[in-house]
């Protein structure tokens, strides 16, 4: 039976070289330097083994050029790696301008991912080979970690908060997926796999393929819980009015409040204020806004619905009827029909 025991995952994306490249540097230079103390440990004791005519007098010697090159090889050699791996880190946590936008949920012990035309899957992560893919996730319970060995990256996902990981995959295939944060008795069945495909492939699978329950976009789905089930309309108009503000083209703009300063309008205020609307007051308005942060705990309001509420879309133009009746803090009438969203999030 032939060898088959690969020493390290296939390198599939554009950082999987990267960091190869700086692992086994260290491993080289770790090797080097374990060989270099082994080999003078067992020369020293052959020399001055018990018995033998070395000479023992310990005289007086000093050599400031060789403390200095024992203090400043390592530390030019610290620097220098740090210095390497930064730069790389920087690289995976700034994703560019161009990203295909999929939202992943993370709960025991299985992984959602729903694209933004409302393909689901579980277990599963279908992406576009050549093409920067980002991740926005959430956990519904405890920590898990988002692992992909062949893809070298790896991020915390949490819960009551959004974490981002990008990456471009470079081979076709499929790979293993991982939790890496021990996350309860089934941890280990917490897996899966990452299909590669090529553009082609990937563009008539997302049009066909995947799990459609119900069959519309996370726009749409926000935009029925919008205006039917949460019942924000009621307050968010299309003007400011005495319930609520307007909340049109509200993102990326800078909202006052009257109890936490200012900030610019992006995905983490707009989770903030479904879940927890009292701890940024909008200015010029008291505490009204129902909280639905207990609603998430109980399991009457899940991850996948704020998701839908914090997904920013392209605007279309059957946006003005439904202006009238409603704007969308929740983004969930789908700001397609609000023109809420001018622009993308900046990742925090």
């Amino acid at each position: 039976m032939p060898f088959n025991f690969p020493l390290a995952p296939p390198s599939a994306s554009s950082f999987a070289g990267q960091y190869d490249a700086l692992f086994y540097t260290l491993c080289a230079l770790t090797l080097f330097f374990t060989l270099l103390i082994v080999v003078g440990v067992i020369a020293f004791t052959v020399r001055y083994r018990q018995g033998s005519v070395a000479d023992r007098s310990r005289p007086v010697y000093e050599d400031l050029r060789l403390e200095l090159t024992l203090l400043g090889v390592p530390t030019v050699l610290g620097v220098g790696f740090f210095w390497w791996g930064a730069q790389q880190y920087i690289h995976m946590r700034t994703p560019p301008k161009d990203v295909q936008e999929i939202f992943v949920i993370g709960k025991q012990w299985m992984w959602h991912a729903q694209h933004p035309n409302g393909v689901r899957e579980n277990n599963t992560l279908h992406v576009p080979v050549g093409r920067n893919v980002r991740l926005t996730m959430i956990s519904q319970d405890v920590i898990h970690a988002f692992y992909i060995p062949a893809f070298r990256t790896q991020m915390m996902v949490v819960p009551g908060r959004y974490t981002t990981m990008w990456f471009q995959p470079t081979k076709a295939g499929e790979y293993h997926l991982f939790c890496n944060m021990y996350c309860g008795t089934q941890h280990s069945e917490m897996g899966g796999k990452v299909v590669a495909m090529e553009p082609r492939e990937y563009a008539a699978w997302l049009s066909n393929g995947g799990e459609r329950v119900p069959p519309m976009t996370m726009a749409q789905r926000g935009e029925k819980l919008f205006n039917g089930r949460l019942a924000c309309n009621s307050c968010h108009v299309a003007e400011d009015n005495p319930r609520g503000p307007s909340l049109v083209n509200l993102f990326g703009k800078r909202r006052s409040f009257t109890n936490a300063g200012s900030q610019v309008a992006d995905v983490f205020l707009v989770r903030e204020s479904i879940l927890r609307p009292y701890n940024k007051i909008t200015a010029g308005y008291g505490q009204e806004m129902p909280a639905y942060e207990e609603e998430l705990v109980k399991g009457t309001l899940t991850e996948e619905n704020v998701d839908c509420a914090s997904t920013p879309t392209p605007s279309r133009p059957r946006a003005v009827m439904s202006a009238r009746r409603s704007s969308a803090m929740l983004l969930l009438v789908g700001p397609s029909s609000l023109k809420l969203f001018a622009r993308r999030p900046t990742d925090s």
